[in-house]
């Protein structure tokens, strides 16, 4: 029986925003667009937030996070601009340097080994950093959830 109560954690660190490099994390239409941050089997209930490190910039570059087919579901699309160094992006609106996990949404139901994907629109995200943090737990026997290419950690 699995205790719904105690999560994993798991850090993705996929290093910083460069979008007006081809390809990079960031650049809109680059094949990087949207970026695998938690490779995921099974089926897992997760809650997932984002630590920003460097303010991001961008002009009206929007960042959000969930997974394909619902590129919003587990984080609401935010303007990159409006997330700066010290928040905890957990939704539309991030919050600064504190908040209680019940304003984490969720918890989420993820199945069939859907990645976590980060996705930027609008316009490229040319600077910043965000980490993620995903707190889990499996719903199937074979769940899991793995952070994806972290870079420089």
């Amino acid at each position: 029986m699995v205790d719904l109560n105690v999560f994993n954690k798991e850090i993705a660190r996929p290093g910083p925003f460069a979008g007006a490099t081809t390809d990079a994390r960031g650049d809109t239409a680059g094949t990087g667009n949207p970026k695998t941050i938690f490779t995921v089997t099974g089926d897992v209930l997760v809650r997932v937030f984002g630590v920003c490190t460097v303010d991001l910039a961008g002009a009206t570059g929007t960042v959000s996070v969930g997974v394909t087919g619902n590129t919003a579901a587990l984080i609401a699309l935010e303007t990159a601009t409006e997330i700066d160094v010290g928040g905890i992006y957990v939704s539309a609106t991030q919050v600064l340097g504190a908040v209680a996990l019940s304003s984490v949404t969720g918890p989420f139901v993820v199945v069939n080994g859907l990645d976590i994907i980060e996705t930027v629109a609008t316009a490229d995200i040319t600077s910043g950093n965000i980490y993620y943090v995903c707190l889990w737990t499996p719903l199937s026997e074979d769940g899991k959830v793995q952070a994806a290419g972290n870079a420089g950690f």
